[in-house]
């Protein structure tokens, strides 16, 4: 059956009024979802919501998979008692227009994402704890790797993951069973706050669905070289034997640049994609299905 006829609005999160100078899951796209069903527009497309590689730019994930944090909600935080609202107040709620400054949301977020995700980690009981135990058995698949990656690049200072020591570059099974050992609280912090995003931005959808707007997503034909799905799935992209890519993507010279495009991203190895029944594409646009 055909969809009916629809009108909406493109909007990535980021460009919401917000409190951590960088529009989430808030209040302002509650609003949001409100103004769309009032003015009778049935469709929120939003661009892809993973966490930020090269450029800062969403089409240049570290994952296919994983949320980015920032677009966590600190008044949702604190409703939820994972920090005191007395923070709240160092984050005055912004409406001014503008470019996200990343570096400065950077450093002031993202330590009050991770006290928030301590707290939770040590403190959590009852229903919360068997949500978050329950979203980490059954996301293992990927939340296992992406935490390990996003630790690793944190601890290699953001370098790529080529520049790695040779045996996590190469993903040596012993290297990686003794840094997930070493940095196992760091882990279980990253993997709180990959469950509270999903928290949070499943419940806007829902409140999204129940006023009859539908949320379009995107999901990038490539994927960031910088990424856990290239770091954890060589076999899978044309990669030489140095771990970098043999050829990658661009477009040819077109209308918007004379001199074509070069995207960077590595190209797939399509023969071997077939030869696993293309299970990686199969789990991704499941994922996308259900989150987007």
């Amino acid at each position: 059956m055909p969809f009916p006829r629809t009108a909406g609005i493109l909007l990535h999160p980021t460009s919401l009024p917000s409190r951590g100078g960088i529009g989430d899951f808030g209040p302002a796209a509650y609003r949001f979802a409100d103004s769309l069903a009032a003015a009778r527009q049935g469709v929120w497309q939003v661009l892809p919501l993973g966490p930020l590689g090269y450029g800062n730019s969403p089409y240049s994930s570290i994952s296919a998979f994983a949320g980015n944090p920032l677009l966590i909600s600190l008044e949702r935080l604190a409703d939820h008692g994972w920090i005191d609202q007395a923070k709240l107040s160092a984050f005055p709620s912004s409406s001014e227009s503008g470019p996200v400054e990343y570096d400065h949301v950077f450093a002031e977020k993202m330590p009050v994402l991770f006290e928030a995700g301590r707290k939770f980690v040590t403190s959590a009981s009852g229903t919360a704890r068997q949500r978050f135990e329950q979203f980490c058995a059954e996301n293992a698949w990927w939340l296992d790797d992406f935490v390990l990656f996003d630790a690793l690049r944190a601890k290699y200072r953001l370098a790529s993951w080529n520049e790695w020591p040779p045996e996590l570059a190469r993903c040596e099974p012993g290297a990686l069973e003794r840094v997930r050992k070493e940095l196992a609280a760091d882990l279980k912090i990253r993997s709180a706050l990959q469950f509270v995003f999903y928290e949070q931005w499943q419940a806007l959808r829902r409140y999204c669905s129940e006023r009859s707007v539908r949320i379009v997503g995107d999901v990038a034909i490539f994927v960031n070289y910088d990424s856990v799905d290239v770091w954890r799935n060589c076999d899978l992209f044309r990669l030489n034997e140095r771990l970098q890519p043999d050829v990658v993507s661009g477009v040819p010279p077109d209308f918007f640049s004379k001199t074509g495009q070069r995207w960077g991203n590595p190209l797939y190895r399509w023969d071997v994609m077939k030869a696993r029944g293309y299970d990686w594409w199969v789990r991704r646009l499941r994922w996308a299905t259900r989150n987007c």
